[in-house]
């Protein structure tokens, strides 16, 4: 099989997914159209010679319908050669374009691959393209549907975090991420949005709260009781689990990844497609996997795919030198390094979505970015990226440098 370098990878500020939120304005085939813009000029890409544009979306109607990733390649003026195709596995759209790429330049089908993923959460809201998973009995009475907060909360339950473990580590999250920015670390990676006259709209995430401190998160109630013991979502979970007697609700929009706006976009490509550009590889993709998990517990598919792709490849978690676990909810990364007792200073180690946001269908591929670039600046060599998906999925990849 063909070798599959990354060569590089840009993404947006996430803008925070409201109204009055500083990307609002931007429709989702123009944030995408910002990255393969960047992606092209700072690479010096001919477009023409681009096999396959990959976006993940997750509600791709509206504004955000018609196979996004080739509206916006004529957004961005490009090649009208380059094609483009939009995925969905919800979460983890984003990685999944990056793994779909990578299995079609693997087999020697495409030498050169723009992948990644966009969601403007302020302009289509969360869920608008409907479902059989969330609307038909017949599928969601043994899918144990539920929302996803009441999920989190369950798997907090059953695995023992506290209200008070959840909010430090949310709290750690703020930390991080603010430090790395302030430190310039995403600096490399992340593009301004600018508006039609060349004027800045967002170069910078704009959900963080650096400052939020155990007294403020306490302040806030729990999210998902309502529609857990109210809506029955509670029974639906101990029905599914019937060791646990109740639900201890301890999520929150403080320790919840945040709504946001963004996109991102990574450059795959061959061997022999990044010499033809003169290009420099970065990484490679080692190995991909997907699986599916609890449905009722639905978010602890990242364990789960991370032992299968472990097994499949060989390795040990002693070989992996950064974790990159989206931050769906706290109890979803604790739940994590529980399994597999991974040190806090290991992952997540700028912060995650509860910090800095989860544009749905782009955040699997700004993981794998931030997480190259950690790489790169530690001098490190192998990372593991993951995300939790609902429905009750695990998607992970792992690189190397070269």
């Amino acid at each position: 099989m063909t070798e599959v370098f990354i060569y590089d990878h840009v993404r947006t500020p996430r803008g925070r997914g409201k109204k009055d939120g500083a990307l609002h304005e931007v429709p989702s085939v123009r944030l995408a159209a910002k990255t393969l813009k960047a992606i092209r000029d700072r690479n010096g890409l001919d477009t023409a010679t681009v096999d396959d544009i990959i976006m993940g979306c997750v509600d791709p109607v509206m504004d955000a319908g018609a196979v996004i990733p080739k509206a916006a390649a004529f957004e961005a003026g490009y090649s009208t050669r380059a094609p483009g195709m939009q995925i969905s596995r919800f979460c983890a759209s984003g990685l999944d374009a990056v793994n779909f790429a990578a299995g079609k330049i693997a087999q020697g089908a495409d030498d050169i691959v723009i992948a990644g993923g966009v969601e403007s959460m302020s302009r289509v809201g969360l869920g608008m393209s409907g479902g059989a998973w969330f609307m038909d009995p017949s599928v969601n009475f043994p899918a144990y549907f539920m929302p996803q907060g009441v999920s989190a909360d369950l798997i907090a339950t059953k695995y023992g975090f506290s209200r008070t473990d959840v909010d430090a580590y949310a709290v750690e999250s703020q930390k991080r991420a603010g430090h790395a920015w302030a430190q310039g670390w995403f600096d490399r990676s992340v593009v301004p949005v600018k508006d039609q006259n060349g004027l800045t709209i967002l170069d910078k995430d704009e959900h963080m709260r650096p400052g939020t401190d155990m007294q403020a998160l306490a302040s806030l109630n729990p999210s998902f009781q309502m529609p857990g013991e109210m809506g029955g979502f509670e029974a639906v979970g101990i029905q599914a689990h019937p060791e646990i007697e109740r639900i201890n609700y301890v999520h929150h929009a403080g320790n919840s990844s945040g709504i946001v706006d963004g996109a991102g976009v990574v450059l795959l490509g061959s061997k022999a497609g990044g010499e033809s550009m003169g290009l420099k590889p970065r990484a490679r993709i080692k190995a991909f996997a997907n699986i599916g998990s609890d449905p009722a517990l639905m978010l602890t598919g990242p364990v789960d795919v991370t032992e299968k792709l472990l097994k499949r490849t060989g390795m040990r978690l002693a070989d992996i030198d950064l974790f990159e676990l989206n931050e769906a909810f706290a109890a979803v990364v604790l739940r994590y390094m529980q399994a597999f007792d991974i040190d806090h200073d290991t992952i997540n180690v700028n912060g995650g979505a509860i910090a800095m946001g989860h544009p749905l269908g782009a955040t699997g591929a700004m993981i794998l970015g931030t997480v190259l670039d950690e790489l790169e600046r530690r001098d490190l060599n192998t990372a593991l990226v993951t995300l939790c998906i609902g429905a009750g999925m695990g998607t992970a990849t792992v690189i190397e440098r070269v």
